[in-house]
């Protein structure tokens, strides 16, 4: 260095190289060539793998304190749940016990009452058990088909049910699988007998998207309450008496309508069963009907028309 002359240079001992500048877009262009490269062609997975197993004894070791105080409290907490499960179980079992002893002593009582009175036995209905395999593909309706058909004894009319109540009716048979109606269809309709009042009406179906039924043709100040169940009545010679069916939900009553708006809950959840019930109709145990005479109609309905009563003997 001159006398007299001011370097700015810095010695070569404080020398740095490329600036910083320079070195950030060398790792940040090597950085996005490694992930392309990694995702690409998975560079990395190898090394990745080796060193996952390597870290994966410490990662266990590590977890185990909090493993275990998990395992302590999930343990306590049920301990604490099975044994208030195995008391209401208890306190169910021994409400079950004693509705199963008044059961049996009304059915007895039914059979002696019924041989006094001279009356058929009681009808045994026959079931068979079924899978719902699929929906049916009308849009505008509400079916299913099950995997039981005329091969297996299924007839059209035969009541679908599950352990929560009627599911619908099978409508269409085919010789391996059946079509069945559920009770949320537009055109299913079902008789019904209110279990409080021992009222008879008939439910419908179709009358919300939510799967929900219509109690109709009630009159305004009929006696129905919310709450009220409804069971099969037995008289259309299709369902068994005393299915559970729905629970009346809302009653809307209309001053300037004659007939109350009600609707229903059904007891059996219409979505997501998979296994059902397949009974066989019930008129199929009735005794024949008495043949139709047309001679004796006609004859009956000339009376009438003439203005005559026909007495009796």
């Amino acid at each position: 260095m001159q006398l007299g002359t001011l370097d700015r240079s810095p010695p070569p001992f404080f020398r740095q190289g490329p600036s910083a500048f320079t070195k950030l877009l060398l790792c940040s262009a090597l950085s996005v060539f490694l992930m392309v490269a990694d995702t690409r062609f998975n560079l990395t997975q190898p090394l990745r793998n080796v060193v996952a197993t390597a870290l994966h004894p410490l990662q266990l070791g590590m977890m185990m304190p909090l493993d275990a105080w998990r395992g302590g409290q999930d343990y306590l907490l049920g301990l604490q749940q099975a044994q208030s499960a195995q008391a209401h179980v208890l306190q169910d079992m021994a409400a079950l016990a004693e509705r199963a002893s008044r059961a049996d002593q009304l059915i007895n009582e039914n059979a002696q009452l019924r041989a006094l009175l001279g009356l058929r036995p009681a009808m045994t209905v026959r079931s068979e058990a079924a899978e719902i395999l699929y929906e049916a593909s009308d849009v505008y309706s509400r079916k299913v088909i099950i995997d039981r058909g005329i091969s297996q004894g299924v007839v059209a009319g035969s009541p679908v049910i599950n352990a929560e109540g009627v599911l619908g009716q099978v409508t269409r048979v085919y010789p391996l699988s059946a079509e069945v109606t559920l009770l949320s269809d537009k055109d299913a309709a079902i008789p019904v007998l209110n279990v409080r009042t021992q009222a008879r009406s008939s439910a419908y179906g179709g009358e919300a998207p939510n799967g929900a039924l219509a109690l109709r043709f009630m009159a305004a100040n009929a006696d129905v309450q919310e709450g009220d169940q409804l069971n099969t009545s037995g008289i259309d010679g299709v369902y068994p008496p005393g299915l559970p069916v729905a629970k009346v939900a809302t009653i809307e009553r209309k001053v300037d309508s004659g007939f109350a708006n009600i609707t229903l809950t059904p007891n059996a959840k219409l979505d997501g069963v998979r296994y059902v019930l397949v009974l066989q109709p019930v008129q199929m145990q009735l005794p024949p009907r008495p043949a139709f005479e047309p001679a004796e109609a006609s004859k009956s309905g000339s009376l009438k028309r003439s203005g005559f009563r026909r007495s009796s003997p």
